[in-house]
């Protein structure tokens, strides 16, 4: 048995919480707010995320950020990606010596552009970082539906930690050392969800999605290449499984952000109906910034970001893209070996 601190207490950390209680380690649950610890630990129920849910028994919770730090050398963090900085600059202070951390949030932080592992570099260098992604939507995972994922880390020793920690059952850990890709592909997958939702709202047919999604998966690499991601990481679970599960289901609050658009809404109007956070709504100026500012070309994102941002109605910004000019599917500037870093 382990000590594990799980960071973030929406849906997503609800899950992994109860998932590493029931694979009998000590977990605490840190929630913003002391009122959600304290409903958590009265009823065993998450009365905002997952409510209908009941926790492991022996799962607990707090709202105490020093106390959730001080549980364990052993840290889970499931909290919006921009809240991360500010989150991690209150734990810096209590990180004990030997700390391993493993990020289950999917984004690309707005106003440094940078990715997730970059930020924990910087405000807590001394931790062992890891980055668990895939098709895992909390809803099914904390039933226990059959869910597979991948956990990277530049030190194989600390995937290898993970997995063992939290494999098991029905949900199943691969390991990787690709922390680039993994993250490249959290991220990415988030704003092609939004687009697919518009485009089924806008009642295009499974062609139109099934393009966009490859398309989105085209993108994804692009972007990838530009930083130093691997191929094969992207056509595994955290590129095409992830972008699949997140652009197809219903569970996924980035596709329902997309239906909510395409009926009509505005973004404020989207998010009110939603009541959640959908990462790709913020990670898409990210996506977008950072794809200028390294010259690589991603019209979907920028289509999204329109949308989004720009007040141009979807029929417009899928007008556009079809008006683009004939390319080859695969551009031979896509060198993976020899691609450029930043």
């Amino acid at each position: 048995m382990e000590s594990i601190t799980v960071f973030g207490a929406g849906s997503w950390g609800t899950a992994l919480a109860d998932l590493a209680a029931k694979r009998g380690h000590d977990v605490i649950l840190w929630c913003r707010e002391e009122d959600q610890a304290r409903a958590i630990n009265a009823t065993g129920r998450n009365p905002r995320y997952l409510s209908g849910a009941s926790l492991s028994p022996s799962l607990n919770a707090t709202g105490d950020l020093e106390e959730a730090a001080g549980h364990s050398e052993r840290w889970i963090l499931a909290i919006p990606t921009q809240a991360i900085r500010e989150v991690l600059n209150r734990l810096a202070p209590f990180s004990p010596g030997s700390l391993s951390i493993c990020n289950a949030a999917k984004g690309i932080e707005i106003g440094s552009r940078k990715l997730i592992h970059e930020i924990v570099a910087e405000i807590i260098p001394e931790a062992r970082y890891s980055v668990l992604s895939g098709p895992s939507h909390a809803e099914e995972v904390i039933v226990g539906q059959p869910t597979a994922v991948v956990v990277a880390s530049s030190e194989s020793r600390e995937a290898a930690l993970w997995q063992n920690l939290l494999n098991g059952g029905t949900f199943r850990v691969y390991t990787g050392t690709d922390v680039v890709g993994v993250e490249v592909g959290g991220a990415v997958k988030n704003v092609m969800a939004v687009a697919a939702g518009v485009a089924r709202a806008m009642g295009l047919g499974d062609n139109a999605v099934a393009a966009l999604v490859s398309r989105g998966l085209a993108e994804t690499m692009r972007l990838g290449a530009r930083l130093g991601a691997r191929p094969l990481t992207l056509a595994g679970l955290a590129g095409v499984g992830d972008l699949m599960v997140t652009c197809y289901s219903h569970h996924s609050r980035n596709f329902r952000l997309g239906l909510a658009l395409g009926e009509g809404l505005s973004l404020q109007e989207a998010l009110e109906r939603l009541g959640q956070v959908a990462e790709g709504a913020t990670t898409v100026k990210a996506v977008v910034a950072l794809a200028r500012e390294l010259n690589v070309e991603l019209p979907l994102a920028e289509a999204v970001h329109r949308v989004l941002y720009e007040s141009v109605p979807p029929a417009r910004v899928l007008e556009a893209l079809f008006l683009r000019d004939p390319k080859p599917e695969l551009p031979p500037a896509l060198d993976w070996e020899n691609s450029e870093k930043p």
